[in-house]
């Protein structure tokens, strides 16, 4: 088995986790690779120097791979699904740190979940991606996101407009901060911090849900992910930040960016006893007033 290891800074309470997970892979005589940054960091920060394995530093890298390991949060993960494209190796999430919905593997539970990764007690759930098209070439090396799109105005001051079709229908013009594009992923990132539903991630929905619009009466709005979105983004500032998950880009023209569902998906590994929903009861503390 060969599996490849992604990671970014991590907090000193993880760190003798960290090596038993290191000690562990061994155990099993798994081919280790590791990003070369993360290793790096390993070796230079927190004196950690494991044996026996090579290294990577882009895609190209990852021939034979099995499976993808990252550690750190959620913005960790969404880092590496530029590592892993469209490749189809399922990636295991390891919470280095607090609130993790892609990362759902907490501390605690490393050796357990290490037990069951090694007795296939485990399934594979794909997860849809965006595809952002535009005239500017924003993002051309790899213009998907696994949680959101977002276009927000770069100056403090002045809203934007973003006219919005979806399938050829005019929807509706968002006077606002910015607007979200989410994939069902996103529905607990981004888009719930501004009110927008939850949905289960392997509904085949998009939801669009602006940032402080003008108008109040303005809600998000759920559509099927077969539609294809097109917004037309104007403003008087004439300064735009458009974002796919944790990589944004400025620009700074009047322009029609497409958004439609990507033809690939990102499997992420499930293990058995794990659901959507106790994920949502326990990063959300939902239930936790005991009057309930």
């Amino acid at each position: 088995m060969r599996i490849a290891i992604f990671g970014r800074n991590i907090t000193p309470v993880f760190y003798e986790s960290l090596k038993r997970l290191f000690g562990i892979l061994h155990l099993h005589h798994v081919e280790i690779i590791v990003y070369r940054p993360f290793l790096d960091y390993l070796r230079h920060e927190i004196n950690f120097f494991p044996q026996g394995l090579t290294d990577f530093s882009n895609h190209t890298e990852l021939r034979d791979v099995d499976f993808f390991f990252s550690i750190g949060g959620d913005g960790a993960f969404l880092e590496a699904i530029s590592l892993v494209r469209d490749s189809g190796i399922p990636m295991v999430g390891i919470n280095s740190g607090r609130l993790g919905f892609l990362a759902d593997v907490a501390q605690e539970e490393l050796e357990s979940a290490l037990e069951r990764f090694f007795a296939a007690k485990y399934y594979l759930q794909p997860r849809s991606l965006i595809k952002l098209e535009n005239e500017l070439g924003l993002f051309a090396d790899f213009p998907y996101a696994l949680n959101e799109f977002t276009v927000h105005k770069q100056d403090t001051s002045q809203m934007i407009t973003v006219h919005v079709e979806v399938g050829g229908d005019y929807l509706n013009s968002y006077w606002a901060d910015g607007l979200i594009v989410s994939t069902p992923t996103g529905s607990t990132a981004y888009s719930l911090a501004v009110g927008g539903p939850i949905i289960t991630p392997t509904a085949a929905n998009f939801i669009i849900a602006p940032i402080a619009p003008h108008n109040l009466a303005i809600r998000p709005v759920v559509i099927s992910d077969n539609e294809e979105i097109r917004l037309k983004i104007e403003g008087r500032g004439g300064r735009y930040l458009a974002s796919l998950d944790s990589r944004s880009d400025a620009f700074g023209t009047n322009i029609e960016m497409r958004l439609s569902k990507a033809e690939f998906s990102i499997n992420v590994l499930q293990f058995e006893n794990q659901s959507f929903y106790s994920t949502l009861r326990n990063k959300l503390m939902w239930g936790i007033d005991k009057r309930n």
